[in-house]
C-alpha cells in the first residue's frame, strides 16, 4: 500500500483579491515533490507552481511519461516526498500501473493522481490504496495544512474564546482533522477551555529545534475530540519566553504535513515571531471590540498585512462583545468604512453564555447547540476554511482529502 500523511501544493499564481477563498494556495513546507506529467499543459502548470513564493522551500523536479516513468525511475531510487502522477488511462489501467509503483514507494511518501475519468468507483479504489488525493485535470489547488491565525486587536477582545470555537466547529462541523495551537506560552487558556491539563506542549517543542518532526509534535497533541487536537499552552511563569523570528517554523512545517487545518490562537503582541506567523498564515482573523481603540488597532494590523501580503487573502474581521449596557460603541458600519471591508462576524456580548462554558470548560455549541453564536461560529469555521457547505455540495465527487488522509 503506498502511505500517506499530507498533501503537497501545486497552483498557478492567481490574483488572491479576485479568487474564492477556497482556492487555497499555502506555502509548502520543505519537502521534495517529483511530478510524471503525460501532457505539456499539466508539467507547464507545475513548473509555474514551482516558482511561486510558497514553494520556496520545497524542491520541485517534473519529468514526462507518467506512471511508466515513474515506476521505472524508482526501481533503485527511494521516492519523494511527494510524487505526482498524471494518467490518460481509463481506470483499470490507473490502479495497475498504481499497484506496481506500490512495490517500489518508501513509508511516508504521498501520491497524488492527476486524471481524466470522472469515476466514483476509481476514487474509491484509490483512496483504499492510500492515495493522498485524485484531481480532474486539468490540474488545481492541492492543499497542505491550513494555517488560520486568530489574534486580537486589543487584549481582552475574546479572541482566545472565538479560536478555540473556531477549531472546535471545524472538527466537528466540518469532520476536519484540526489542530488548536495555544501561541501564548505564559498565559494561554485553550487547556483550560476545552478541560485539559496534558503535560507537554508547544514549550517541550520550541525549546528542542533540533528534535521537531512530525512524529516528535505529534506526540505532543493533546486529544480534545476524535478531529481535534491541542498543542497546549504551559501557562506557567518559571521561564521567559523569548523567542527569535524563525523560532515556531519547524513547528509549524511539522503540522502541516499532518494537519489538513492548524488554528493558531495567537497573543495580543507585536514582535518579530508574531509578524511572521501573521504574514505567513493562510488565512487571517483578527478580533475586535466595538471601541475607538480597537478600530485604530485593526486598521493598523489591515493597512499592514495588505501591505506584506499582496499576494494573499485580505484578513477577515469580526466584532466581538457587541452591545455591553451602557457602554458608548463604535457602529459596525463605522469599522467597515474605516477598514474598508465588511466584519465576517458580529458576536453579541452574553457573558452569561461565554462564563458558563469557560467555566465548564466547554464550547459554545456544547452549552447550547442551537444558540445563534454557536451558529456564527459554524459559519466562520466554513469561511476560513474555504468549505462552506453550499460549495461542499456543488465541489464534486472529488474534493480534497483533508480530513481523510492515511495514517502511517
Amino acid at each position: 500500500m503506498i502511505r500517506t500523511s499530507s498533501q503537497a501544493v501545486m497552483a498557478e499564481p492567481k490574483d488572491a483579491e479576485a479568487a474564492p477563498r477556497d482556492e487555497h494556495i499555502a506555502p509548502a513546507p520543505r519537502v521534495s515533490v517529483q511530478a510524471f506529467s503525460e501532457t505539456v499543459e499539466t508539467a507547464a502548470a507545475i513548473q509555474s507552481a514551482g516558482e511561486d513564493r510558497r514553494l520556496g522551500k520545497a524542491h520541485v523536479k517534473i519529468q514526462m511519461g507518467g506512471i511508466a516513468a515513474a515506476i521505472e525511475a524508482y526501481r533503485g531510487s527511494p521516492t519523494p516526498n511527494v510524487i505526482m502522477i498524471e494518467a490518460d488511462g481509463r481506470g483499470d489501467g490507473i490502479l495497475a500501473g498504481l499497484d506496481a509503483l506500490a512495490e517500489f514507494c518508501d513509508a511516508g511518501t504521498r501520491v497524488v493522481v492527476i486524471g481524466r475519468t470522472n469515476d466514483v468507483t476509481l476514487y474509491r479504489e484509490l483512496v483504499r490504496r492510500g492515495v493522498s488525493d485524485y484531481m480532474i485535470s486539468p490540474v488545481g489547488t492541492i492543499d497542505i495544512g491550513r494555517v488560520v491565525a486568530v489574534v486580537g486587536a486589543k487584549g481582552g477582545v475574546g479572541a482566545s474564546p472565538i479560536a478555540h470555537n473556531i477549531a472546535w466547529s471545524v472538527a466537528r462541523d466540518l469532520s476536519l482533522d484540526s489542530v488548536v495551537t495555544d501561541m501564548d506560552l505564559a498565559f494561554g487558556t485553550a487547556g483550560l477551555d476545552y478541560n485539559q491539563d496534558p503535560p507537554q506542549g508547544i514549550a517541550d517543542a520550541v525549546f528542542s529545534p533540533d528534535r521537531i518532526d512530525t512524529a516528535f509534535v505529534d506526540r505532543l497533541l493533546s486529544k480534545c475530540t476524535d478531529h481535534l487536537s491541542l498543542l497546549a499552552a504551559p501557562a506557567t511563569l518559571e521561564r521567559a519566553y523569548d523567542f527569535g523570528v524563525e523560532a515556531f517554523d519547524g513547528i509549524f512545517d511539522a503540522l502541516r504535513a499532518t494537519m489538513p487545518c492548524i488554528v493558531l490562537d495567537l497573543p495580543h503582541q507585536w514582535s518579530g515571531w508574531t509578524q511572521r506567523t501573521l504574514v505567513n498564515a493562510d488565512d487571517i482573523l483578527i478580533v475586535a471590540a466595538p471601541d475607538l481603540a480597537n478600530l485604530r488597532n485593526a486598521k493598523n494590523l489591515f493597512d499592514y498585512l495588505r501591505a506584506a501580503r499582496v499576494n494573499d487573502h485580505r484578513p477577515s474581521y469580526c466584532l466581538n462583545q457587541v452591545g455591553v449596557p451602557k457602554r458608548p460603541e463604535i457602529k459596525p458600519a463605522d469599522f467597515a468604512k474605516a477598514l474598508e471591508d465588511q466584519p465576517v462576524a458580529i458576536i453579541p456580548f452574553d457573558p452569561q453564555m461565554f462564563g458558563t462554558a469557560s467555566n465548564n470548560g466547554q464550547m459554545i455549541a456544547e452549552v447550547s447547540a442551537n444558540h445563534r453564536t454557536a451558529e456564527t461560529f459554524r459559519h466562520l469555521a466554513q469561511l476560513l476554511t474555504g468549505r462552506s457547505e453550499v460549495k461542499k455540495a456543488k465541489g464534486g465527487l472529488f474534493t480534497p482529502l483533508l480530513g481523510k488522509l492515511m495514517k502511517k
